[in-house]
């Protein structure tokens, strides 16, 4: 139990988890098709099922915990804001790292060391290594957005708000994945899938997490659909994802994109989504004209 402002849940018998196990053994369940339980007593356990146990947790957030920098202990429930703001031996960088300075080090030395730091009596040759580092990671997120604004520009524009429920495909080994129901969408009937770490014959083997999702055309279309879609959290869920924009060019012959990933933020994220009945997001679609 390493974060510091923790749920504590119990099974029906008592037995305690703190939210993160809690969590991955309701995801390892529902990879596996089966009943989620507790790991002591084996009694089903359930989002419905177990409560908090807040005496539990009360006592837990006064326990000692060791901070990560100075080694010293405090309580749980002040051991975030001493890491972030009050530990004088918690990291920081130069003030001058944008300009190119590696230097990293405990806080109480910064001073020092910008006093004394070589970058900035730099010439401007020698700095624009550094800011071309920045430039390019400034080109990809202004890239981002240019391409919603002109997609934006589109003429068919659409969206939906929808919701993934897990299925099992009738093969030998059961597989897991998660479909939308049809929705409509330029005159058209389409579906979305997903699955877990493209398709791994068994994700419970792996502490790592992901998704990947595919948009399906379910009529016949006569003329070619040159579809961009993403992913959005939208007004009914809470999923944790970063936008990205994909392309696919959809004919009778080629009605399914690739699998493109879900860009979730972290597999925790992607455990709290698996420990769930049903994934909510709204998927946004924009149609070229030709």
């Amino acid at each position: 139990m390493n974060e510091y402002n923790v749920y504590i849940l119990q099974c029906s018998n008592g037995h305690l988890m703190c939210a993160g196990c809690f969590t991955h053994v309701l995801a390892d369940a529902r990879l596996r098709d089966e009943m989620a339980t507790c790991p002591n007593c084996r009694v089903e356990i359930s989002k419905a099922s177990a409560t908090r146990n807040l005496a539990v947790e009360h006592a837990v957030s006064e326990l000692p915990s060791e901070c990560q920098f100075c080694n010293k202990e405090y309580p749980r429930n002040t051991l975030e804001r001493h890491e972030e703001s009050l530990c004088e031996e918690r990291i920081s960088s130069c003030k001058f790292s944008r300009i190119g300075c590696p230097w990293r080090g405990p806080v109480h030395e910064s001073v020092q060391h910008e006093s004394e730091c070589a970058h900035p009596n730099r010439s401007g040759l020698e700095v624009m290594d550094a800011l071309q580092v920045i430039d390019q990671k400034s080109a990809i997120e202004r890239k981002l957005f240019d391409s919603i604004f002109e997609l934006l520009g589109y003429e068919k524009i659409t969206f939906n708000d929808l919701q993934l429920k897990p299925y099992r495909t009738e093969e030998f080994v059961h597989r897991l994945f998660y479909e939308t129901s049809r929705f409509s969408a330029f005159n058209n009937q389409w579906v979305l899938k997903a699955r877990i770490n493209n398709m791994q014959k068994d994700p419970t083997q792996s502490s790592e997490r992901e998704m990947t999702y595919q948009l399906i055309l379910k009529t016949k279309t006569t003329v070619p659909l040159s579809m961009h879609f993403l992913i959005l959290r939208g007004p009914f869920g809470d999923m944790k994802v970063q936008p990205q924009i994909h392309r696919f060019d959809f004919s009778e012959q080629e009605n399914e994109s690739p699998y493109v990933p879900l860009a979730l933020s972290d597999s925790a994220e992607c455990n709290r989504l698996l420990a769930s009945k049903t994934i909510n997001f709204r998927l946004v679609l924009f149609l070229a004209s030709k």
